[in-house]
């Protein structure tokens, strides 16, 4: 069901945002055969926006990496996320998103998962990854704090149907 109604959620958000041609300016209208916004002026068609995620488990000595966000309530965590930037691939994705956040470097990138994850409109792409060099530092800004957390330490995350619980159980059942 949630994933019905977030479905439903991403395409009208996508239809309220696009009510007008980005070529012309003419009106768009829906067009179910091609599941598109087509410009009545125009002809022009127009595709719900999907803006892919990253969502990564690293692993270094048994331990997960997880961080507080700043906008997180206290004590919750989760493993790390971010947005793909344009030319950038999945995996240097994740590898960019983990420097950038964590202040480490990671290797052995493998895809775990997808999911749907309508808030507005992404694809979040999940993997597991290894800590390759570096010390942990939090970048302050969107993580306040970051950790290495054993199977029986890990702090309280989100237990929802997201792709991070996902990682997170998948992590504490491979390494129990």
């Amino acid at each position: 069901m949630f994933f019905r109604i977030g479905k439903a959620f991403h395409i009208m958000d996508w239809q309220r945002s696009h009510k007008f041609c980005g070529a012309c300016g003419g009106r768009n209208r829906y067009d179910g055969a091609e599941s598109a916004l087509r410009c009545e002026e125009c002809g022009e068609y127009t595709y719900p926006v999907i803006c892919p995620a990253v969502i990564v488990s690293v692993v270094k000595d048994g331990k997960l990496l997880m961080g507080h966000n700043a906008g997180f309530p206290n004590g919750r965590y989760s493993v790390l996320a971010g947005f793909a930037e344009p030319g950038e691939s999945l995996e240097d994705c994740v590898r960019r998103e983990i420097f950038e956040e964590a202040g480490i470097k990671v290797n052995n990138i493998r895809y775990f998962g997808s999911q749907p994850w309508p808030f507005p409109h992404s694809l979040m792409v999940g993997f597991t990854a290894k800590w390759q060099s570096g010390d942990l530092t939090p970048d302050g800004t969107e993580l306040v704090d970051v950790g290495w957390f054993s199977p029986d330490e890990i702090p309280e995350y989100y237990r929802g149907v997201s792709i991070s619980a996902r990682l997170i159980e998948a992590f504490v059942k491979k390494y129990s």
